[in-house]
């Protein structure tokens, strides 16, 4: 009888490993790639899973419409599930700001030391 105990223990142990290696992190993944697809709006740029960045135009059930590069002709309609990354469109306009002031700032440390 005791046997039987070890191997069902082992069984239980497997099975559990299996849920903790496998299944709880594939969860995980699925629940934060609804969330992004979930946060998506238009006007947001976006990184496709084959690596062109465009802005979104249109987004309809399954379906999102993204425009890439300065042409206005080159709209595309693609799967949601090909859609990688998302930035949203405030966040890609604040960024630029950032990095001009820090600019601003390295040039202002120049100047200074240049002068003593």
């Amino acid at each position: 009888m005791s046997e039987v105990m070890v191997i069902i223990v082992y069984i239980v142990l497997i099975g559990l490993m299996l849920y903790f290696l496998m299944v709880r992190p594939q969860r995980k993944q699925e629940r934060e790639r609804k969330a992004l697809y979930d946060s998506m709006a238009v006007g947001d740029y976006v990184c496709t899973t084959s690596g062109f960045y465009g802005q979104i135009m249109d987004i309809q059930d399954d379906t999102v419409i993204v425009e890439f590069g300065n042409n206005k002709n080159c709209r595309i309609a693609m799967k949601r599930a090909a859609i990688e990354q998302v930035e949203k469109a405030g966040a890609a306009a604040e960024a630029p700001a950032e990095k001009v002031e820090e600019k601003k700032d390295d040039k202002d440390k120049k100047s200074t030391l240049k002068t003593k």
